[in-house]
């Protein structure tokens, strides 16, 4: 049967949604019935039968598709772009790691826009090391309990007026999201971190397209149309200008460099590798919605939904799709397939409903016949593994126990696969 969703997870999404009564499907009976866009059939209904057809041929298409009908798309803009260090600690975790704070800024003309990246790297490092690279909900200093990490002065979102506290939610707790990060384990397996707050790209409010990376880029008396990108595409941009950075850090071997995102900035982080194929590695963490799950399926958090609670996330277009999801020309294995041949995993967790786990696992497995044109497995399970079960070929999957987190289960999981494909790589 449909169930209501609580007042107070309605509260908790969006102020937009308060007002309503938000019905949501979590009985797989429930589900429609649903054919999916076929991958390999060009729109010119040519059939994919290998791997040079899907790259100059499909992929461009299914990449535009998205762009033109999900997440909009991103206005070609001249742009000075700017770093400096503003602090350095050889001695950081113990003595484990080294830990940069670096002030990246972005111009056009007067306009400008500053992105704050904190990286930690192994100590005792032998040459470049492959980084885990992400965005974070809180702010840095949120990240590790080091005291002396610069303090966000960002906008954050903040949900206390309705008594509610959640990650969207910024108390001024150093460490506060030490357990999503888990840098030490991260450090002690030879790995580097770099993160930065997702806000200092573009701000989490619809104020109309006016603040962070979209006021950079806006030309004057500039009109928006139906496609016109969102946040979604304005942090995946921003993921990108960082990465341009760690390139010229060598310290860094940015040519393994491992995308990770959880719930919407998994979403992110899944665009953001679809658009950019440096990203070598991709991980999506309960993405659910326009992120990993698949649209169709209407289970837990439906395209409706999102668009009314966060339109400024995707392109106009995209929310006329709300209960009609059968008529959009894309889903979201389409996006998991934009990544191939490189390495990606999703994650879902099994009591994040709300994401559905099953979709997200479906979108992964259906993306697998991309991979196959490049002689690769992708996923293997044939059928939903159980949960704490992983499954692990090109294209990664698990479901945990517990909720919407991230936590370190995920990251035992995200390291071994990284180990899997970047240790036994050739640079």
């Amino acid at each position: 049967m449909k169930k209501l969703l609580p007042l107070v997870y309605i509260l908790l999404l969006s102020p937009i949604l308060s007002a309503q009564t938000a019905e949501v499907n979590y009985e797989e009976s429930l589900v429609p019935e649903y054919s999916l866009p076929e991958i390999l059939l060009t729109m010119s209904g040519e059939k994919v039968a290998d791997r040079f057809t899907w790259i100059n041929k499909r992929r461009p298409e299914v990449l535009q598709l998205f762009q033109d009908y999900v997440y909009g798309n991103i206005p070609e803009s001249k742009i000075d772009v700017s770093s400096r260090t503003v602090s350095h600690k050889e001695q950081a975790l113990g003595g484990k790691a080294i830990r940069d704070e670096v002030v990246i800024t972005l111009s056009a003309g007067e306009k400008k826009v500053e992105l704050n990246l904190l990286i930690y790297l192994p100590a005792d490092a032998d040459g470049p090391v492959p980084i885990f690279m992400g965005l974070n909900f809180n702010g840095n200093h949120t990240v590790s309990p080091e005291t002396d990490i610069q303090m966000s002065s960002s906008w954050m979102r903040n949900n206390q007026k309705i008594g509610i506290t959640d990650h969207r939610s910024n108390n001024g707790t150093r460490g506060a999201s030490e357990s999503r990060w888990q840098v030490t384990k991260i450090i002690d397996r030879n790995y580097g971190l770099a993160t930065l707050y997702y806000g200092d790209i573009d701000p989490d409010f619809h104020d109309g397209f006016k603040n962070g990376v979209h006021g950079l880029l806006a030309q004057e008396n500039e009109k928006r149309t139906d496609e016109s990108w969102g946040s979604l595409s304005a942090w995946a941009w921003g993921l990108s200008r960082v990465l341009d950075y760690l390139e010229t850090d060598g310290r860094i071997n940015s040519g393994k460099v491992a995308l990770i995102g959880h719930s919407r900035l998994g979403k992110t982080s899944l665009w953001a590798g679809a658009m950019d194929p440096r990203f070598a590695l991709v991980i999506s963490n309960d993405s659910g919605c326009g992120g990993a799950a698949l649209s169709r399926r209407a289970y837990g958090e439906t395209v409706n939904a999102i668009t009314t609670a966060f339109p400024h996330w995707f392109c106009k277009k995209f929310s006329e799709y709300g209960n009609r999801e059968s008529e959009l020309p894309v889903d979201q294995h389409m996006l998991i397939a934009l990544m191939a041949p490189r390495p990606v995993y999703v994650a879902s967790a099994e009591e994040d409903k709300w994401a559905d786990p099953r979709g997200e696992f479906l979108s992964a497995s259906k993306a697998s016949v991309v991979y196959s044109l490049f002689g690769l497995e992708g996923l293997p399970a044939a059928d939903m593994p159980g949960i704490n079960s992983p499954s692990s070929g090109t294209i990664g999957y698990h479901i945990r126990t517990g909720g919407h987190d991230v936590t370190a289960y995920d990251w035992d999981q995200y390291l071994a696969f990284a180990d899997k494909h970047f240790r036994n790589q050739q640079d």
